[in-house]
């Protein structure tokens, strides 16, 4: 037998090995990701669709997956933190109309299952292979000779070819008859405009099918809510987005760069495409994110981050959570995303010297704070004192970016910075300069709410209240300018004037 020949004889077992293997191990995975409110599972198909099970109160539906192979997946909802239906649907319509972070998400899940699926087969391959180079030497080349020399007496070939008729019938029941998950093929699937055909011509909804039956009807009252919840919000953000795509704000001159500013979103990705709009009409590669991204820092609530992450990818993304970022889920996805989440010590990103923490304080979605509130103060202090520190320290530090102004009230009062910036209060407080206690000139700024937040959740069809972003303009690292941008909730865009921001020499 030629070398070639061995070579080809052993590709073709690894591909008939790796093969099966990948297949059957694809078509059986499941990822366990949070989308929108619910904690869901991800199972592949190769359905050509993507059908989302919502549960038996509200009928499924499906959409085509557009994936190569006729990939496909079956999303099935489960447990979430909101407890009233009526909420619960609204906020997954209100999701679906801004849905490129959770499609992002699921498409991270399925990618994971192939890659699984991949290094499973490649491993089972090279499984193979290697017991078939040993079998070979192990029966030595004596022993192969007598055993060919049977095989080609005419009355062993039929056996022979049974034998390897066998093995490829084993390897092609295991590829064709694995069996998958159980696919919505079984239903009666309609396009949803048949059964709600009072809605308007949407590119997304026009490929979205409704499975028939009893949870179809019985459920109308809230398919007909969240549907009017997701026509809502997409005309109403939609027309904000292009409205904020021309917006007169300034753009940086030569040897300028630009950063935008949000805070307290409160869940209300809505906004993340209007924000990224003005960014865009800026010119900004960089976004400060200073927390408050959530109501409650659950893990229902990734959706939010997912989002962030999604609009402005590309983008430097220096970021801190915020009181009702409770717990440990927020700043850790915002670590997975590739944002830079200030720690108390300096850091330089894209030339600007940063520092700057997360807000110690817990808060739920209703009002006050978590533990003693003279805890809650020292903790404030504390950070307050730590920030003045290493900032004097440092010295070189251009932005002290936090959640509250009570953060970083030394440290502005200080000198230290030439620039703090902060949220949390939900309107605009500044810019106001202040000369420090070492002589040096600081200018404060509080943005208001980017997610148009009344209280501490903010997602819906529409804005609550006035939201805004800031765009800070840089010019060798320091800051020399903010512009604020306000957007109100009958969509009218209010584009602030341009405030230089002074610096004093280091």
């Amino acid at each position: 037998m030629t070398r070639a020949l061995k070579v080809l004889l052993l590709v073709l077992l690894a591909v008939g090995v790796a093969l099966p293997t990948a297949y059957s191990t694809f078509i059986h995975s499941e990822r366990e990701v949070s989308i929108g409110a619910h904690d869901a599972t991800v199972h592949p198909t190769f359905s050509g669709y993507a059908r989302i099970d919502f549960g038996s109160l509200i009928p499924q539906i499906r959409l085509p997956a557009e994936a190569p192979l006729g990939l496909g997946m079956d999303v099935r909802l489960g447990d979430s933190e909101v407890t009233n239906l009526d909420q619960l649907v609204a906020r997954d319509a209100a999701i679906a109309a801004q849905p490129q972070g959770e499609i992002a998400a699921v498409r991270s899940s399925i990618n994971s299952m192939l890659i699984d699926a991949a290094m499973r087969a490649l491993g089972a391959a090279l499984l193979a292979v290697l017991i078939a180079v040993l079998a070979w030497r192990a029966i030595g080349q004596t022993r192969r000779r007598a055993i060919w020399a049977e095989a080609r007496h005419p009355g062993r070939r039929q056996v022979v070819g049974a034998g390897a008729v066998g093995v490829i019938t084993i390897a092609a029941l295991i590829l064709v008859a694995a069996p998958d998950r159980p696919r919505s093929d079984d239903k009666a699937w309609v396009p949803i405009g048949s059964v709600f055909p009072e809605l308007p011509s949407d590119d997304v909804l026009d490929k979205v099918e409704i499975a028939q039956g009893a949870s179809t009807t019985g459920s109308r009252a809230l398919v007909e809510g969240a549907l009017e919840t997701y026509r809502t919000s997409v005309s109403f953000y939609g027309r904000l987005a292009v409205s904020a795509a021309t917006a007169d704000v300034r753009t940086p001159l030569e040897g300028e760069s630009t950063a935008l500013v949000v805070t307290d979103r409160h869940d209300n990705i809505g906004m993340d495409p209007v924000a990224r709009a003005i960014a865009d009409r800026a010119g900004a590669r960089m976004l400060i994110d200073l927390g408050d991204d959530t109501s409650n820092g659950g893990s229902w609530e990734t959706f939010s981050i997912n989002s962030l992450a999604r609009e402005f990818r590309g983008f430097e993304v220096v970021a801190v959570a915020g009181n009702h970022d409770t717990g440990p889920t927020v700043r850790q996805q915002m670590k997975d995303k590739g944002f830079t989440v200030l720690d108390g010590e300096p850091v330089t990103v894209d030339g600007v010297r940063f520092i700057g923490s997360s807000d110690p304080r817990s808060s739920g979605l209703t009002a006050g704070y978590r533990g003693d509130p003279a805890d809650n103060s020292v903790s404030l202090r504390q950070q307050d004192e730590r920030l003045e520190k290493a900032a004097c320290d440092d010295g070189e530090v251009s932005v002290i970016a936090v959640h509250s102004p009570s953060s970083a009230s030394r440290a502005a009062a200080s000198g230290c910075a030439d620039l703090v910036l902060s949220g949390h209060l939900h309107r605009q407080v500044g810019p106001t300069t202040v000369t420090g206690t070492n002589g040096r000139t600081t200018t404060t700024l509080s943005t208001g709410t980017t997610g148009g937040a009344v209280y501490a959740f903010a997602l819906g069809s529409k804005l609550r209240r006035e939201a805004q972003v800031t765009i800070v303009t840089f010019a060798d690292g320091r800051p020399v300018g903010l512009q604020p941008v306000s957007f109100e909730p009958g969509g009218i865009i209010r584009v602030g004037d341009y405030t230089p921001v002074t610096t004093s020499p280091r």
